[in-house]
């Protein structure tokens, strides 16, 4: 099972998206994908249309069960979508009371990776989507993962986002003695606005080694997508936004195979 995290500290640069695209792409190529929603904000179980302020169980009864954690606990929380083979982790904004009942405790960093490994034999791939801000929930997701996806929109405020996610990684390393591979997406890219290419050409000068190569553009049907509850590659596979991230997921895969 292989483990993604995409992360950045800054809100509405794709987290959401990227997940949701990547998700449904490998959902296509009929792999058994779980993604993760770790945001109290619950963006990614709304994009499948799951209220789980309604739900009996989610992401939050995971954490609650905490060391003890057992396969039953985290199939309970799952949620279905249109796609047989990709399911949700939800998010509740319970989940933003655990920096208060768990941050003090030791090992509660690990919990969603001990979660992870009780159904690693059901699933390929598992997404998280992360909160903007380093805590309990981000942590555990750093913990949890074998890469982490950065997503940054291609505008000058997103860059210091990026800087401040560079220092939590670092931060992070140090903690949990891990050493993060990492892949750096630069996103909402339009050609035609200068201050986007100039942003482009910051983060490829700055972070070369780790930024991917190509671009994923602004591309509205990612909206109507999100409108419908779909994955844009369900949606509307022939949009240049889904080519774009079906070039990612190609990249990320290599990466895969030849670690």
């Amino acid at each position: 099972m292989i483990v993604w995290t995409v992360a950045n500290h800054k809100g509405g640069v794709g987290k959401t998206t990227t997940t949701v695209t990547l998700g449904g792409l490998l959902a296509q190529q009929g792999k058994r994908v779980l993604l993760v929603d770790t945001d109290p904000q619950a963006s990614l179980s709304y994009y499948f249309g799951v209220d789980s302020e309604e739900l009996s169980s989610s992401l939050f009864n995971v954490f609650m069960a905490g060391k003890s954690v057992t396969t039953d606990d985290v199939l309970n929380c799952l949620c279905p979508t249109k796609m047989d083979s990709l399911f949700i982790l939800p998010a509740t904004m319970a989940l933003a009371t655990l920096d208060r009942k768990l941050g003090t405790q030791s090992g509660m960093g690990l919990i969603l990776r001990r979660a992870l490994e009780q159904v690693q034999d059901e699933f390929d791939y598992v997404i998280i989507d992360c909160p903007p801000v380093l805590g309990v929930l981000m942590i555990n997701a750093l913990a949890a993962c074998d890469r982490v996806i950065v997503p940054v929109q291609t505008e000058f405020l997103a860059l210091k986002g990026l800087d401040r996610m560079m220092h939590s990684m670092e931060i992070m390393q140090k903690s949990l003695s891990k050493v993060f591979a990492y892949t750096i997406v630069p996103t909402m890219y339009d050609k035609r606005v200068k201050a986007a290419t100039g942003a482009y050409s910051t983060l490829t000068r700055t972070h070369k080694e780790n930024v991917w190569v190509g671009l994923i553009p602004i591309d509205t049907r990612f909206r109507d997508a999100s409108e419908a509850h779909s994955p844009p590659s369900v949606y509307s596979p022939k949009t240049r936004g889904v080519f774009a991230y079906n070039k990612l997921l190609n990249f990320l895969q290599n990466l895969g195979s030849q670690q």
